[in-house]
């Protein structure tokens, strides 16, 4: 759902970003333009955008694309404690109305920031999260890289001599790998065979070099995840590639999620109202980060192979009728829940028939038992009690022993 801001007070500011150039309109808050000027995309430039609103007064401002190419310009304003939303650019019917050039987007820009719909906080691009991503998305072109290697491999193998192709065709495609990596083709490259199997012995090569690469990214990544957010991975089917996906989409600033249903809908898995008159209905969402949305099917799919709770809800729904596709749908949406509460509120993963956080700390407090209390029969720090009832640090074991302790007082 949009987010709906509060109507800013004074002038504010709209900004159309590009690779070389910025343009900057400013509007009072009656929407009457005042000003407009564009200057290159640099640090310099950044540093006379930020004086050039100052001068009209602006604290608000709209800029276009600040995960692309506004997030030097973005990272520079929040130094300077502007207030920065995320602007849509506009839509076709404006443009027909309208034109299209760049100041008459960053006034576009700016009238957004007024009407304060479909506005968005951008995401912080300033921490380790920004780090993740560079990682997550070289590990996902190498990996793409590889399978299109391994694939002309394998055409090559089709129309290559008939000696090769029997020798080679054969093996599993790890051992494929290493065999034409190992092998030795004779230096006439007028004979066919030669000239296939050193075609055939570069692709493998560099096959083996991407895959090392790839792994050692992932390495990288798990590292990372763990560093971010550990209870991520504690996700049922979630692994670390997994959660950098979720991770990245929610990006630093988690905060600026402000609900479980807004991150359904930024990651495409709520239904989207389609009614009209006598008919009441919603339809699928095809919006929303498709990486996020990918990421939920592939955890859905993982639970419903080997997690029984899930088993069971699938075989439920499939005797009241409902298809595989619309079963996923649900399953996602009840993961986002899931996730909303690791990734946005910090709170740690509850096992099956584990009492909640919250309940934990009701019970204690019902008994009249202080943290130090528990602590001291537990034979650990009023710290643990304190990481175990906010949910920062699982601790399994001590959580048991606090629960038996709870229901024995």
């Amino acid at each position: 759902m949009p987010t709906i801001f509060e109507c800013p007070t004074g002038a504010v500011a709209g900004i159309d970003t590009h690779t070389d150039t910025h343009t900057v309109a400013v509007i009072s808050d009656t929407g009457r333009h005042i000003a407009t000027d564009t200057f290159p995309a640099t640090n310099p430039g950044y540093v006379d955008i930020a004086e050039f609103m100052a001068a009209h007064g602006v604290i608000t401002v709209g800029v276009e694309g600040t995960s692309s190419y506004g997030a030097g310009l973005t990272r520079h304003l929040l130094t300077q404690k502007y207030s920065i939303v995320e602007v849509l650019r506009p839509t076709r019917s404006i443009r027909r109305r309208d034109g299209k050039s760049d100041p008459v987007d960053a006034v576009a820009a700016a009238r957004q920031v007024l009407t304060g719909e479909a506005l968005s906080i951008p995401k912080d691009t300033s921490g380790p999260v920004e780090s993740l991503r560079g990682l997550q998305i070289t590990r996902r072109q190498l990996v793409m890289t590889a399978a299109k290697l391994i694939t002309t491999i394998k055409s090559l193998l089709v129309t290559a001599p008939d000696e090769i192709r029997r020798r080679y065709s054969a093996m599993s495609t790890l051992v494929m790998v290493e065999a034409l990596s190992r092998c030795r083709p004779a230096a006439e490259l007028a004979d066919p065979r030669n000239g296939v199997l050193i075609a055939l012995k570069t692709l493998a090569t560099t096959y083996r070099d991407v895959h090392k690469q790839g792994t050692q990214l992932e390495e990288h990544i798990s590292i990372l995840v763990e560093a971010i957010n550990p209870h991520v991975t504690s996700i049922f089917g979630c692994g670390a590639v997994v959660a950098a996906d979720l991770i990245v989409s929610v990006g630093e600033n988690p905060g600026r999620i402000h609900s479980e249903a807004a991150l359904a809908h930024l990651c495409g898995v709520s239904p989207i109202p389609a009614s009209s008159g006598r008919t009441h209905r919603h339809r699928l969402n095809r919006g929303g980060d498709r990486r996020a949305n990918s990421a939920l099917h592939r955890i859905a799919l993982v639970r419903m192979h080997h997690d029984q709770r899930t088993r069971d809800y699938v075989a439920k729904h499939t005797k009241e009728g409902l298809s595989k596709r619309e079963i996923l749908r649900c399953l996602k949406r009840a993961i986002v829940r899931e996730v909303y509460r690791v990734l946005c509120l910090g709170q740690s993963v509850i096992p099956t028939g584990q009492v909640r956080v919250d309940e934990l700390k009701a019970r204690r407090i019902e008994r009249q038992l202080s943290q130090a209390q528990v602590a001291e029969q537990l034979g650990c720090a009023p710290a643990r009690i304190s990481d175990i009832e906010t949910g920062k640090r699982p601790l399994p074991e001590l959580r048991s022993a606090y629960e038996e302790l709870l229901k024995s007082a």
